[in-house]
Formats: structure tokens, sequence, C-alpha cells
């Protein structure tokens, strides 16, 4: 068992053993791990220790490993022991409506919670729906458009930089790298 944290770059995850299958769970911006704060995790990854060939340990308890049948089961269970939490502030924040707080303490707050800027946030939201957009067949000066980029020289960095391919590699039928996690994944407002 793998815990990833915030990736501020396209990475590769390296494969050695083949024949493996993998399932990943992507938490939205603003979930938290208070044992395992995501400002020590961004770009790095933590390997939880296995307790049996189907278990592992975390937080001094053996946890079965997740399936894609029980991820829900899971995920209530972290929350119900106190592992797994929704920051309030955070959600505010990203709607633009926090009152309590002046904006560099703010600013502040959302980096050592989170591990990354609300600007940083947005920059990879809007690089992943923008890799949605593509692969749904969209053209690329549509999806420039659409998820608000510059010009299509502004779109291409910020997909090679974030997502590891360029949109045109992003278009292909045929393409077999597996990108990041891009489930539900939608623009910020």
């Amino acid at each position: 068992m793998t815990v990833r944290g915030p990736e501020t770059k396209a990475t590769l995850l390296p494969v050695t053993i083949v024949g493996t299958e993998f399932f990943g769970i992507r938490f939205k911006v603003g979930t938290v791990m208070p044992h395992l704060p995501a400002s020590s995790l961004v770009d790095e990854d933590v390997n939880l220790p296995d307790a049996s060939s189907k278990s592992f340990w975390l937080n001094g308890s053996a946890w079965e490993f997740p399936t894609y049948e029980n991820a829900d089961t899971f995920v209530d269970r972290l929350v119900r022991k106190g592992l797994l939490a929704r920051d309030p502030v955070i959600e505010t924040a990203l709607q633009g409506q926090l009152k309590d707080l002046s904006v560099r303490s703010a600013r502040r707050y959302f980096l050592r919670t989170t591990g990354l800027s609300q600007s940083a946030i947005r920059k990879i939201e809007r690089a992943r729906y923008a890799t949605i957009l593509l692969q749904e067949g969209m053209s690329i000066l549509d999806v420039v458009y659409e998820a608000g980029y510059y010009d299509q020289p502004h779109l291409t960095r910020s997909l090679k930089y974030f997502i590891g391919q360029t949109p045109a590699q992003i278009m292909q039928e045929n393409a077999t790298e597996q990108l990041s996690l891009l489930y539900k994944t939608e623009p910020l407002r």
C-alpha cells in the first residue's frame, strides 16, 4: 500500500512486477490524513508496511487492502476512525468565500494543509480537465478556449509539465500509456 502525496508535475510510477494490477483512490482537494500531512508528501510517497498478503499496517491496526468493489467502505472506515477528513477551510478557500482569515493567512493555511498553493492546484485541475476534453475528441483549439488557456503553446507547455504528454499525444487513440487518475475531473470555479 502506497500513499502518494500531491504532485506538482507528471511522474512515472515504476512497475516492476509483470501482470500486477494497480488500484488508486484519488481524494478531493482538502481531504486530509492528519497523521500524514500533505505538506510532507509533495511529490513523494510513503509505503505502508504489509501486515499479511491481503492487509497493511496503518496507525497501529491491520487494514485489508481496498479493491474496486469495497473502496467506498474502505474510505468510510478511514473517516470513522479519524484517519481521513475534509477540511472545510480549504473548501471555502477554493470557492473564494473565506471571511474569517486574511488573504495572507488563508494562503499559508492552504499551503500547510494541502502542500500546494491554490494557484498550483488550479493549474493542475485545468490540465486534467483539458486532458479529458482532448480524450473525448475535442479539438486542440476548442480545448484552449474551454479550459481557459491563453493559446495553444500555453496548453502544450502545461500538459507536457503536469500530464507528461502533448495535446497531440493525448489525442492519439492508440495511446497505451496510463495517465494519472483523471476520474471525475472538472474545472475548479
